[in-house]
């Protein structure tokens, strides 16, 4: 089955409006927590399913996903619009993205231990005294970005361009978890260009989803033509 790409606009009619302080909340985290219950409501066809899709809010009650199969919108909440996903790419193509991804970085395992993982942003931050941190905070988060995109690329068949790397946003997300600890993340929002090295190792990585965090809006990375002005 070809992939497809799906557009799903919250409705603002009956019922889904009436309903609209408790889908689309106004506070971020609140929001994104109702986002993901919403979106897995899409594509949550048997109780055994797993996750096949990825997703993102592009703006309160309006949401981007990528996934497996289409979308089924068994409680008529969504106007829905999709489409295959089966972009043709070769070798030296360049194209625009936009990413919003929970970027991290593994640490050096101890003797018999797994190794830690760490946000990449945070990990480049704690290598400063705190009272260097506020004045260089912009520069070490584009340039964790930046290396962390180049690492995503050696691996994945594609090379980001560090020249025209924007950082877009940068977020601590708290989501409330009911009885358990609260599900705390870091999210990144950039957008560049890249050129495709490897087509198909490419486009296997953007099916898959890039950075942690996936379930919750992250790792989604539209790519779109590049013409150069």
């Amino acid at each position: 089955m070809t992939p497809c790409f799906v557009r799903a606009r919250l409705r603002r009619d009956v019922p889904a409006a009436a309903l609209a302080a408790l889908l689309v909340p106004e506070e971020a985290n609140a929001r994104l927590g109702a986002a993901h219950r919403l979106v897995w409501a899409l594509f949550a066809d048997g109780p055994e399913r797993r996750r096949d899709f990825l997703w993102r809010e592009i703006r309160p009650g309006e949401f981007l996903a990528l996934s497996a199969r289409p979308p089924v919108d068994a409680h008529g909440l969504f106007d829905l619009a999709s489409k295959p996903f089966a972009p043709v790419l070769h070798a030296g193509q360049q194209l625009g993205y936009d990413l919003r991804v929970n970027p991290v970085v593994s640490g050096r395992p101890e003797p018999g231990r797994r190794g830690s993982r760490h946000d990449a942003v945070m990990h480049a931050l704690h290598s400063l005294q705190p009272r260097e941190r506020p004045g260089q905070r912009e520069a070490l988060t584009r340039s964790a970005a930046a290396g962390w995109l180049a690492r995503q690329g050696e691996r994945h068949g594609f090379e980001p361009d560090p020249r025209r790397l924007e950082v877009i946003a940068y977020d601590q997300v708290r989501l409330a978890r009911e009885g358990g600890a609260p599900i705390v993340f870091s999210a990144l929002t950039v957008s560049g260009v890249l050129t495709v090295r490897e087509p198909a190792r490419f486009l296997a990585r953007v099916l898959h989803g890039f950075g942690r965090a996936r379930a919750f809006g992250c790792g989604l990375m539209l790519i779109r033509r590049f013409r150069a002005a």
